[in-house]
């Protein structure tokens, strides 16, 4: 019995192991992030207003599908502001303002996203909602109630940079708040299309039916005062026609004046779209009435479109939209006052082979100008070219070195001018990044899914070349290159083929260097041209002054990660070994490998952010840099910048500003003792340093970022 109970414990120790497994990989999933271009902030519960919803969101986001434009959507009372980093473009579908939103559109325009508003009728100000019927009737409570929504939806739109509406009146509107206004119309989306097909097989084997319906859709308050301007009409029809019936789909009462008509009038509440398709397929004769007033001139053609799609001809007012997609007596008829849809209506209920005919071209017409398909380049163009340039820097880590602040540099850069500018990394647990003032988005590749278009995505290591040459989804893919990679390893090492093959590369990729002794070997090695621009400093952001040399104790400092081989970190301590320990301090400062056993050294300094650097600089008298191999060196340039000196290895990425005797000292590589001849001969010579310390001042002024930044602008423009 014991054991069977020790059996028992252990199966469930198994089974809660196994659970908490599955667990954290659902857990890892649900917390997948989804890097795509647009995100639709929805003003409405969705099952509240479900038309809305599905033309305005579901329709725009199948559109934008058809055109590589991958979107999302969300509740606006249901959202968190910090989604706003997984997309390109946000927008507000009539949302009213809540602190939320503000946040939100706060953090997207400081990562220089785009913000637009969509709206689908004039719900913006009050002085248009003001004259729509319901608030005419409404309790002073719930005006007061409308009025702050409407207040607080204008407060959204007038922080949007442009907008988009779905009919040219209520664009013409917007144009009073934002400048930048696209006109969409509402289109039938695929399921509709196929639906359609179906409906109209359905419908076209069915007998014919003397009875006559005129179907009216959309049955709320605001649509029963524009069905009124009907009222003597149906009511004179109604008493022509005995074999004319009219539906009225909607959520409204029988209207009294038709009771004596009860016979005739059919009442169908407001149904699922799917099966709204059904009913105005079972129609003969659409109508819509519309009163003549600005509120009805902005309205969509929805009730056009729905009966087009399945056949039926549609009767409108001579007004807004209905007066540039209807074409008179081809595609519907338009009416201009009453005797107009007397004449129209009794035209229609008497000739059945008019309501075909219009009925088809009506058909022909939406099939190939009302679908989302067709359409969707329209909305596709128009994001495309309010985007700001979207460009992605794929780092190997964000961790502090010479190479991530070129990076994070030329980022930085690119968006002080506008640009929309991701930091990609292979893995981490940050969204959000700050360097020099400026928030970046970043992403996780670990646990983020990239959907979004990019203008350009820049590899910037070896290692990241290969995750970003599969990516289709950018017009142009980029190589940084920052140094002879295959060399930064020791013989033997499998990285060693790794980084050599990014140079014989023969996929459609853009070179670009920040050294020009790069741009040299890629080309008379590889064939590879590269485009090239220096690096530079923050040189105002530095404090220089002349050095004393004639102190007792002299500060060296020693930079480099000495697990780094080209570094060569090992021979600087070498150097300084031999120096009299009375007359000098040694400081060393790393960005990794931490000091060996056998180092000597007064201060050690660890991962120091790089804006701290320069204060370590600045404490200190000369640099001993001793790396035989670097793409572009900074720190004898950031050691000049604060009116030091510099004793180095002459290599490719120094010579291309160190100027032996000029503004530096050179060595030779291994030469310890010339080295150790060198510094006291410097602490020696007040002309020599005289002349080391103006020149390497004014060195560091040319290499000045704001100097040269236009030609890192151009690398990416190019």
């Amino acid at each position: 019995m014991k054991q069977f109970k020790s059996l028992s414990i252990c199966f469930l120790l198994l089974l809660l192991l196994i659970l908490n497994k599955v667990i954290s990989k659902l857990n890892l999933y649900i917390k997948k992030r989804y890097i795509k271009d647009v995100l639709f902030i929805f003003g409405y519960k969705s099952k509240t207003f479900p038309q809305l919803y599905k033309y305005r969101i579901l329709h725009q986001k199948e559109q934008l599908k058809a055109g590589f434009l991958e979107s999302d959507d969300y509740y606006y009372l249901k959202f968190e502001p910090i989604l706003v980093c997984n997309y390109r473009i946000i927008i507000f579908f009539e949302c009213p303002w809540t602190k939320r939103i503000q946040e939100a559109i706060t953090l997207a325009k400081s990562l220089n996203r785009r913000i637009l508003f969509d709206v689908d009728d004039l719900v913006f100000d009050t002085k248009y909602t003001d004259i729509m019927p319901y608030t005419k009737v409404s309790s002073v409570k719930q005006k007061e109630k409308y009025d702050d929504i409407i207040v607080r939806i204008r407060k959204t739109l007038k922080l949007c940079d442009a907008a988009i509406a779905s009919t040219q009146t209520t664009a013409n509107e917007l144009k009073n708040y934002v400048s930048n206004v696209f006109v969409n119309h509402n289109v039938a989306n695929e399921e509709m299309w196929k639906l359609s097909q179906q409906i109209l097989i359905d419908k076209k084997n069915k007998k014919n039916i003397d009875n006559i319906i005129i179907g009216y859709f959309s049955w709320t308050f605001s649509d029963f005062i524009n069905f009124e301007i009907l009222k003597p009409i149906l009511k004179k029809i109604l008493r022509e026609f005995k074999n004319v019936q009219i539906l009225l789909v909607g959520n409204a009462d029988f209207p009294d004046y038709l009771k004596e008509f009860d016979s005739q009038i059919i009442l169908k509440k407001l149904n699922d779209w799917r099966k709204i398709l059904e009913i105005v397929a079972n129609v003969d004769i659409n109508i819509v009435p519309l009163q003549n007033n600005i509120i009805n001139s902005a309205k969509n053609e929805i009730k056009w479109i729905e009966a087009s799609i399945v056949k039926v001809p549609t009767i409108a007012s001579n007004l807004g939209i209905f007066k540039k997609v209807i074409n008179h007596n081809i595609t519907g008829i338009l009416c201009s006052d009453l005797d107009d849809w007397y004449m129209s209506l009794k035209t229609l209920i008497n000739k059945r082979d008019i309501r075909k005919i219009l009925g088809e071209n009506a058909f022909n017409i939406c099939k190939d100008e009302y679908n989302t398909l067709y359409t969707g380049y329209k909305l596709v163009n128009y994001i495309n070219s309010i985007t700001k340039k979207h460009i992605g820097f794929y780092l190997p880590s964000l961790v502090n070195s010479g190479g991530i602040y070129v990076i994070l540099k030329h980022a930085s850069i690119l968006k002080e001018i506008g640009w929309d500018v991701d930091l990609i990394i292979p893995k981490g647990d940050i969204d959000l990044f700050t360097f020099e003032n400026q928030i970046f988005n970043v992403i996780n590749l670990k646990n983020c899914v990239i959907n979004s278009q990019y203008d350009i995505i820049v590899a910037t290591l070896f290692t990241t070349l290969y995750s970003i040459i599969n990516y289709y989804k950018t017009k142009k893919h980029i190589y940084l290159v920052q140094g002879y990679e295959t060399d930064f390893y020791p013989y033997g090492n499998n990285y060693r083929f790794i980084a050599e093959k990014t140079y014989y590369s023969n996929f459609n990729i853009e070179y670009i260097t920040i050294s020009k002794w790069c741009q040299s070997w890629l080309w008379k090695k590889y064939k590879k041209k590269s485009r090239y621009a220096p690096n530079g400093i923050d040189f105002h952001n530095f404090s220089y002054y002349r050095r004393n040399l004639n102190k007792k104790r002299i500060r060296i400092l020693i930079e480099g990660d000495n697990e780094s081989l080209f570094k060569n970190v090992d021979e600087s301590f070498k150097i300084t070994s031999n120096l009299d320990k009375n007359n000098f301090e040694i400081w060393y400062l790393s960005y990794r490998g931490l000091p060996k056993k056998w180092y000597n050294y007064d201060k050690f300094f660890h991962k120091i952010p790089h804006d701290k650097v320069r204060e370590i600089y600045y404490e200190c008298d000369i640099l001993i840099k001793s790396s035989w191999l670097e793409s572009f060196s900074y720190p004898p340039l950031e050691m000049m910048a604060t009116g030091g000196y510099v004793i180095a290895v002459p290599n490719g990425g120094n010579k291309e500003y160190l100027k032996n005797e000029i503004n530096c000292l050179f060595y030779k590589l291994g030469d310890i003792d010339s080295a150790v001849q060198i510094i006291k001969r410097l602490i020696s010579d007040n002309k020599l340093q005289e002349k080391l310390y103006e020149n390497g001042i004014e060195t560091a002024k040319r290499r000045d970022w704001n100097i040269i930044k236009n030609r890192i602008i151009k690398l990416y423009n190019s």
